[in-house]
């Protein structure tokens, strides 16, 4: 990966929203819901709690979406991680 974010940001690659429910019914795209989970995969020089490789979970509107290289990243704020996922 060749974007480094800035001070406190950290670049995230989110995990594909659920394809059906529990019960199996198949969700159309407009039902999916945004998941909260992801795997950073860039962490800024003033980023201390999180590293490369780490699934996490952040807040529901957070970050700014972006499209780098055909695919998808959300840059999000160190505060904005509210847990790592073990």
């Amino acid at each position: 990966m060749s974007m480094k974010p800035l001070g406190d940001r950290v670049v995230l690659k989110q995990q594909e929203a659920e394809e059906k429910t529990k019960s199996g019914i198949i969700l159309p795209d407009s039902a999916k819901e945004k998941p909260q989970a992801a795997v950073v995969v860039s962490v800024g020089p003033d980023v201390d709690q999180v590293k490369e490789g780490d699934k996490v979970i952040y807040t529901e509107y957070a970050g700014t979406e972006v499209k780098y290289q055909e695919e998808e990243y959300t840059i999000v704020d160190q505060k904005d991680i509210i847990a790592i996922v073990k």
